[in-house]
């Protein structure tokens, strides 16, 4: 799950997200999660059909945030879930045993339950402070780096951070535990989102590197 784009039309510099995605897919690009807050169930239903084609053709999973109706419908891989959305449990009884559940935590005991109800992996966060939710303070969501750490100790599935995550921070987010990294802006607001999504494939690897390397020489902190 090393790199994981979300998308968001309204916060892509007046680009489509078919644009968005298709230099994503080019850029090496890992997991594809449509989510459009703004849009209606119809257009992101849409979306999510003009891009199951791609990222099927790339080897690339196609999820839907929230929305387990538009991800049956759009043949996608699988849902991301939140707070607010079905639980775990009940989105695997109507997607099936092959379907990706994604669940939203930020504490370490989020974690563990999402992981006991059968998530498949996790997004954590939001590890720094970020500009894609303007209705929660900074200080009450940016969990840090200590908290990566934590969740990589309690629970065996795999799970990205995400939240203020950039090329400059990546590697920090992996070498402390993560799977890999989530982002928004980093890839849609980028000038180039091909070479942004390349800059962030080489920053999750090297922050694997680091931590590998810690583990090997004892000084993982």
């Amino acid at each position: 799950m090393g790199t994981y784009l979300v998308t968001q039309t309204d916060l892509s510099a007046g680009r489509s997200t078919q644009t968005i995605v298709d230099a994503a897919l080019a850029g090496g690009i890992d997991v594809v999660q449509i989510r459009e807050k703004h849009a209606s169930a119809r257009e992101r239903l849409a979306i999510a059909r003009d891009l199951r084609g791609p990222t099927a053709e790339a080897g690339v999973s196609l999820v839907i945030n929230d929305r387990v109706d538009i991800a049956l419908a759009a043949d996608a891989d699988g849902v991301h879930l939140g707070d607010d959305d079905l639980p775990v449990e009940d989105a695997r009884e109507l997607l099936g045993e092959d379907a990706i559940i994604g669940r939203s935590v930020s504490t370490v005991e989020a974690a563990r339950e999402a992981e006991r109800a059968g998530a498949d992996y996790l997004g954590v966060g939001a590890v720094f402070a970020t500009g894609s939710k303007d209705d929660i303070p900074e200080e009450e969501y940016a969990i840090g780096l200590d908290r990566v750490r934590d969740t990589a100790a309690a629970v065996d599935i795999p799970f990205v951070g995400i939240g203020g995550i950039t090329p400059d921070n990546a590697a920090d987010v992996t070498e402390a535990g993560a799977d890999g990294v989530a982002v928004i802006t980093a890839i849609t607001k980028a000038n180039d989102p091909e070479q942004a999504t390349r800059d962030l494939v080489d920053a999750v690897a090297t922050g694997r590197e680091r931590a590998d390397a810690a583990a090997n020489t004892g000084t993982h902190q």
